[in-house]
């Protein structure tokens, strides 16, 4: 159905609800590449006026893309839950930005929405806030996951540790494990991209990390980032797999494009479940089930021929909804690293960092944010600090921890050890409380007194400790 609003003397019409979604979605290049952009800010605001204006409800019976063609979108509509929506059936896009901003949002009641909300409802709320509103909503929203570590708890910042390597040196891995080790980084995983995407090498990077983590006790968990069927058939072979890992999209053609569907996902899913690795019990008394790991970020539909016509705002929150079915103990969009032609500059990229975080922590979702930048974006270290402390601002579950900021195998701009360090003192914010007292333990950190029990690391680290860290990387005899 059309969709029009009038400024002035100028009336605008939008033909449907995918071009309306569109053109009110703030300026991105990517959008503009793909033609589906507002041609300038008076249309963009026309756009958000009538967006304001539609109800909820429109949203689940007028799909952006066809349910007969797309199996996310049959998912999303499928296991829709109506009692869950029944609060906010009544209400158009405006009025639902207006209730979030209330205090009848409350993080219990933000819970219990979850369900009942769709990745289109969300992404078309978030195109009429302002940032601080997307920093206020995401901070009511507390989403708890377990594995070996707690991740989401109010007050609490964790990190992934991402010791990356160009050749995949074992030594050069463990002596950047140990670089994050003794800056407090971790909580949330160690989790490594192989240069080398092979399942013996995947085999290997597993076990290394199994034998740190095991040898020292570490309450983490760990991950190599490879193909989920290369995970599988690790898992075949008998490696210790923590967390299954899969970039995924908001399509199926762009699931397609990554070889992967639902199918596969939930087969996955079910062999790392069966391998009963969680330590922690959920809120049921039951085995945690948080086993998997998932990345996102915008642009990827578009750069894949498979968006449907969408803006890559849309489509990245429809990517939430995949994540959402199968309960992942981390979500993380890697919001700069997919390039200028989809997040032009440092505004762009702050603006769909924060719309991200939004977007999942509305649909309930453990999120968590790479802020980075290539090196050919218009983008600098300014602007991801920005984004970082609004992002610690509005209760971010974890960011990246690389060393130096600087990844020498994916060759691109990330956040150091140092800067969730910096986090969590400006912001009063602790790490995981199993890796809070493992650091105390280990002699790694103290509390720092009444006020925000922040770590405080050692000058050094223990030397025994220190030794056998990097004795992991030494090649067998």
């Amino acid at each position: 159905m059309p969709y029009a609003h009038t400024i002035g003397t100028r009336h605008y019409r939008f033909d449907d609800l995918r071009t309306l979604l569109a053109k009110a979605s703030p300026e991105r290049s990517g959008d503009q590449l793909a033609g589906v952009a507002a041609a300038n800010a008076q249309e963009r605001v026309a756009a958000q006026m009538a967006l304001a204006d539609v109800p909820l409800s429109t949203f689940l019976h007028e799909a952006v893309v066809p349910y007969e063609d797309d199996e996310v979108t049959r998912l999303i509509l499928d296991t829709h839950d109506v009692a869950a929506f029944a609060p906010v059936r009544h209400l158009t896009v405006g009025d639902f930005r207006n209730w979030l901003l209330s205090d009848n949002a409350t993080s219990q009641t933000l819970a219990a929405l979850a369900p009942g909300l769709t990745p289109e409802m969300v992404a078309a709320v978030s195109k009429i806030c302002r940032v601080q509103d997307l920093i206020l909503i995401a901070r009511k929203c507390q989403v708890v996951t377990r594995f070996r570590s707690t991740i989401g708890l109010a007050g609490r910042l964790a990190t992934r540790l991402q010791p990356n390597h160009p050749t995949d040196d074992l030594q050069g891995i463990a002596a950047s494990l140990l670089d994050g080790l003794l800056l407090g980084s971790g909580d949330a995983v160690i989790g490594i991209n192989p240069a080398s995407d092979n399942v013996p090498q995947v085999v290997r990077l597993l076990h290394l990390l199994d034998e740190a983590i095991t040898r020292y006790g570490i309450p983490t968990q760990s991950c190599v980032l490879t193909h989920v069927t290369n995970t599988l058939q690790a898992i075949e072979r008998g490696a210790p797999v923590d967390l299954v890992f899969q970039s995924i999209g908001g399509t199926e053609a762009t699931n397609t494009g990554f070889g992967l569907n639902l199918a596969l996902l939930q087969e996955a899913r079910s062999a790392a479940l069966s391998l009963q690795r969680a330590t922690l019990l959920d809120e049921q008394g039951q085995r945690s089930s948080n086993v998997m790991y998932f990345e996102t970020g915008q642009g990827s539909a578009l750069s894949a021929g498979a968006h449907h016509g969408c803006d890559q705002q849309t489509i990245e929150a429809r990517a939430y909804a995949v994540a959402r079915h199968f309960k992942p103990l981390l979500v993380n969009t890697v919001v700069g690293f997919i390039g200028p032609e989809y997040l032009f500059n440092g505004k762009q990229i702050v603006r769909a960092g924060l719309e991200d975080h939004f977007c999942g922590k509305l649909l309930g979702l453990p999120m968590g944010c790479d802020v980075c930048y290539t090196n050919h974006a218009e983008a600098d270290g300014d602007d991801m600090d920005a984004l970082m402390l609004m992002l610690g601002a509005a209760g971010c579950n974890f960011i990246m921890g690389v060393p130096g900021s600087d990844d020498i195998m994916l060759n691109y701009q990330s956040t150091s050890f140092h800067d969730a360090q910096v986090l969590r003192q400006v912001l009063g914010l602790r790490a995981a409380p199993e890796f809070e007292a493992w650091l105390e333990k280990m002699g790694l950190g103290t509390p720092a007194g009444s006020g925000s029990g922040q770590q405080r690391l050692t000058a050094q680290l223990p030397s025994a400790f220190s030794a056998s860290i990097q004795r992991l990387g030494a090649p067998s005899a």
